[in-house]
């Protein structure tokens, strides 16, 4: 097999992946395209070898010399067809500020393709909807996403007016955000807050203000996985439960979220396992969801919690 039109391609993606980021390690190439970091070696000395200027730094990684810079390259019609996935989802996940950046960046991507690929996207990019359930930003902050932005990569404290699931009157804060992720359907950031002295999550939805300050950072903060792998040491207790088939499949999206480990079909019934971080009120209050297709198997206390919820729910009824 001719591996030269293989390798012609790697090294022009590399070259493209150079011209996007400051600093590129040998590594991250190696990992993208599954090669070794002995042919990634090779890859830039021919780049090298060819005209272009590359500065490398041991340890650090490569870089081209400032200034210097390609034309755009033309993009492959399945790279056009994924603008269109991208695109929808900007405009329903994010807040306005950043749909808007993003349309403007898109016209921008459109006015370099071809003709026939310009036709190809038209047919197609209304045939594609996405559609959120719940709000994710508050009537009052609608610009959240932009500007934790430009506060974690500006390095500036944002004052956050931010009212709790439980609280009566939100209260502000001056948090150090460090990264933001989108989990169960909601926007998160994850910060440094002055006001409790520790970090926490904040949800986007209940963000009711948000500015950003001129104030630097304090802290020298870890990478966002760093903080969101401390939760895994989190204590947990194994639960068992055993639901009815026709059920568990209604399960699927959810019970990620309750600390699903395994299950196994009994008797034509699923026995799942979980290893749950909260079985005084986030279990349960899910379990009652389907409770009437369940049984709980362990532990006792979180049928004697669950319990303890039916019973509160019945006497308000009465």
């Amino acid at each position: 097999m001719d591996e030269t039109p293989k390798r012609f391609d790697r090294i022009v993606a590399i070259l493209i992946q150079l011209q996007s980021k400051k600093i590129v390690k040998a590594q991250e190439l190696a990992d993208r395209f599954e090669v070794s970091l002995r042919t990634i070696y090779r890859d830039i000395r021919t780049l090298e070898a060819s005209g272009v200027p590359i500065y490398s730094e041991a340890g650090v990684g490569y870089a081209l010399m400032e200034g210097y810079r390609l034309p755009p390259v033309m993009f492959t019609r399945e790279e056009v067809g994924s603008f269109i996935a991208a695109e929808k989802l900007m405009q329903k996940f994010t807040d306005p500020a950043l749909g808007s950046h993003y349309a403007s960046a898109m016209y921008k991507l459109k006015s370099v393709l071809r003709g026939t690929d310009k036709d190809w996207l038209s047919n197609i990019e209304s045939r594609v909807v996405m559609q959120t359930a719940e709000p994710l930003f508050h009537d009052k902050s609608p610009n959240t996403l932009s500007v934790l932005f430009e506060s974690i990569a500006e390095k500036k404290q944002i004052i956050l007016c931010y009212k709790t699931a439980e609280a009566e009157e939100p209260t502000n804060r001056n948090i150090e955000p460090v990264g933001v992720f989108h989990d169960h359907n909601n926007w998160y950031f994850l910060g440094y807050c002055h006001l409790r002295k520790d970090y926490r999550q904040f949800r986007t939805d209940r963000i009711q203000g948000i500015k950003k300050t001129e104030c630097d950072f304090t802290i020298e903060h870890d990478s966002l996985e760093t903080y969101l792998n401390k939760n895994e040491t989190i204590p947990t207790t194994k639960v068992r439960i055993l639901i009815e088939k026709k059920i568990s499949r209604y399960l699927e999206f959810e019970k990620k979220y309750h600390g699903f480990v395994s299950e196994k079909e009994i008797d034509g019934q699923i026995e799942m396992t979980f290893m749950c971080r909260d079985i005084e009120s986030g279990f349960p209050r899910w379990f009652l969801m389907f409770g009437d297709y369940a049984t709980i198997l362990e532990p006792d206390s979180l049928k004697v919690r669950t319990l303890e919820l039916l019973d509160t729910n019945r006497q308000r009824l009465l």
